[in-house]
């Protein structure tokens, strides 16, 4: 039960991301929009306001906004189509853009809630350098060897800089400067150099935001380098996983916390956002593939050709979802 709950509010979460960003650039400049769905299938409630109908149907596995011309031809001054090529890109991107946004978000929350690591240490770890060097809880750390330190990051950068040299180490404590000499260790999980101890965290709002922001270009990075690798032909079939799978590991991630749960939710926000903007039909990427076409050419693509091609990519996605769909009940034993 946990894992369904947990599993569709992630989904509605970042599909409500996605589509938000549509509809509400759509609304920007002026485009009709006829539906703005949560869900895929057939419809389990709806709400009409204006022009727009709301609606929730039963597959949590997508969603969509329903624009006036935006696969057929029409003559409304508010259709899709009769837009200008900046306002239609914008509005295709909005979703991918709005899922990056998301990402940003839910790593920021993580963020603060862990805290902004401080020179002060919280905690010396028994047996480890630093304790036998005399370091205690609630010393400050203001200098290594003769480098002032002003933040935790030059203390990590430090300890790794010298490596398995003697530190000089100099902290505050009370009122009064006390120097002392450790020796890092290497520590084989991580393979990096420490000298145990584990810093006093504060929150910061400025600070979990620029680590929110960072976290999400690392993983756009990370995603890049995930396609290399596959065109490259090394990617195995069992590290891509479908929607049966991201249940899974949601279902997993519940059970550690929900600052488990969050961080899939930003991981998972990335990769649909990036995956959209792939010049591959039926996608958002490969209508702003079309539109860079017609501003080369300086006139649109009939409407028809261009939403046939995107029947047919979404056709073969459909293909490919359900085959992957079916390896993952193989591979995580669904039914067991």
């Amino acid at each position: 039960m946990l894992t369904a709950v947990a599993a569709i509010l992630v989904f509605f979460l970042v599909v409500i991301f996605h589509e938000f960003g549509h509809f509400i650039v759509a609304k920007m400049v002026d485009i009709k929009v006829h539906e703005f769905s949560i869900g895929m299938g057939p419809r389990l409630a709806s709400i009409k306001k204006g022009e727009t109908e709301y609606s929730i149907r039963i597959l949590p596995i997508g969603g969509y906004v329903r624009m006036e011309g935006e696969d057929e031809v029409s003559n409304d001054l508010r259709s899709f189509n009769n837009k200008s090529i900046l306002s239609r890109a914008a509005v295709l991107f909005a979703g991918a853009f709005m899922n990056f946004v998301l990402a940003v978000l839910v790593f920021s929350i993580i963020a603060y809630v862990i805290g902004m690591p401080t020179t002060i240490i919280e905690k010396v770890t028994p047996s480890f350098p630093a304790e036998i060097s005399g370091l205690k809880n609630g010393d400050k750390i203001v200098q290594i060897n003769d480098k002032t330190i002003k933040k935790w990051e030059e203390i990590v950068a430090e300890i790794n800089k010298e490596k398995d040299k003697e530190l000089e180490i100099v902290v505050l404590r009370g009122n009064e400067k006390k120097k002392f000499v450790v020796k890092p260790v290497l520590d084989k999980e991580s393979g990096r150099f420490m000298i145990g101890i584990i810093p006093k965290a504060k929150k910061s709002i400025i600070y979990s935001v620029k680590v929110g922001i960072e976290r999400t270009i690392f993983i756009i990075s990370m995603m890049f380098k995930f396609f290399q690798m596959l065109f490259k032909g090394n990617i195995n079939t069992k590290d891509i996983v479908g929607p049966v799978g991201i249940i899974y590991m949601v279902g997993e991630a519940a059970k550690v916390g929900m600052l488990s749960v969050l961080s899939l939710t930003g991981l998972i926000s990335v990769n649909l956002g990036f995956f959209n903007l792939l010049p591959i039909p039926a996608l958002d990427g490969s209508r702003l593939m079309f539109l860079f076409i017609e501003s080369i050419r300086k006139k649109p693509i009939e409407p028809e050709k261009e939403g046939f091609i995107h029947f047919i990519g979404f056709i073969f996605l459909m293909i490919l979802m359900i085959i992957i769909v079916y390896k993952d009940i193989v591979r995580f034993n669904v039914f067991r």
